[in-house]
């Protein structure tokens, strides 16, 4: 066990229903490299830098079975967690939380830019919780996509109220906080920054970290986040953004044409840019089947 007494989070059995990022999130989130100054004590650290989960779009993403390796890895020795996600599957984050709050030597938990979602569930595992000044964190319920009849319908719901409801008491129990007062922060969607978290309960203090941004050019990972939030979300998506995505995700990909190509490039790249389109598509159904 760690330092503090911290609860278990129960992981349902059988689940028909897939996990969604959220959009506000993914917007909200900037790749970033680990920074120089952490894990001044010693300590050996594991980040989590990426999405929560496998990421069907990157074929990357922040798993369990990595975090478990990391873990053998270091073995009976203090541990520092950098944390900067949008969230993700939030099973798999809740089976990091519980990996985290079972290592037997002080986990450290850095919160360097953001940690929404089923991220602010493992930074919630940490004995120590630092958050950077212009840090910020995200709870709400369960976000879920699930297909079927009422039945189905029904049964999803009472496993979310269930696990809602374990969610807003392990945040009570780390923040000290009322558990209806969570519950209604989890209602809502609360984000927090900085010195407001420590205020809260959900971090211990504030510190500064040495980061820098992924050089990543022509990264179309975050566009490809925003239309899967949206299809799974229904919500409807204006010809103007849907055209944007398009652009984005097209430049995202290899041999895509710049705003600079010769004419005519531009419009094979639109065309370039609906065929990755269209199999991304293709692939968030075989992904949500």
């Amino acid at each position: 066990m760690t330092l503090r007494n911290l609860p278990e989070l129960k992981r349902p059995e059988t689940v028909s229903a897939s996990p969604v990022l959220s959009e506000r999130a993914v917007q909200a989130w900037a790749p970033i490299e680990a920074p120089k100054n952490a894990a001044e004590d010693g300590s050996e650290v594991i980040t989590i830098l990426d999405v929560i989960g496998y990421d069907w779009w990157t074929g990357e993403g922040v798993t369990a079975k990595r975090v478990a390796a990391a873990l053998r890895s270091i073995g009976p020795k203090p541990v520092t967690v950098q944390i900067n996600s949008p969230g993700g599957d939030f099973f798999e984050g809740v089976t990091i939380y519980n990996m985290l709050r079972a290592h037997p030597y002080k986990v450290t938990v850095q919160i360097l830019g953001i940690a929404a979602s089923a991220a602010s569930v493992i930074a919630m595992a940490g004995d120590e919780i630092e958050v950077t000044r212009l840090g910020f964190m995200m709870i709400h319920n369960t976000q879920w996509v699930a297909s079927g009849d009422r039945h189905v319908m029904q049964d999803t719901h009472d496993v979310m109220e269930v696990f809602d409801t374990a969610v807003a008491e392990m945040y009570a129990e780390r923040s000290g906080q009322d558990v209806k007062a969570i519950s209604k922060m989890l209602d809502t969607e609360t984000w927090l920054a900085g010195q407001a978290i420590v205020d809260k309960g959900f971090a211990d203090g504030v510190k500064e970290f040495e980061t820098q941004p992924v050089e990543s050019v022509n990264n179309s990972a975050p566009a490809l986040y925003r239309l899967e939030a949206a299809l799974t979300t229904g919500r409807a998506v204006p010809r103007s953004e849907r055209r944007k995505l398009l652009r984005e995700i097209s430049e995202g990909m290899p041999g895509a044409a710049k705003d600079d190509a010769m004419p005519g490039a531009g419009d094979h790249a639109v065309d370039d840019g609906s065929t990755h389109l269209s199999l991304a598509l293709a692939r968030l159904k075989l992904a949500r089947a």
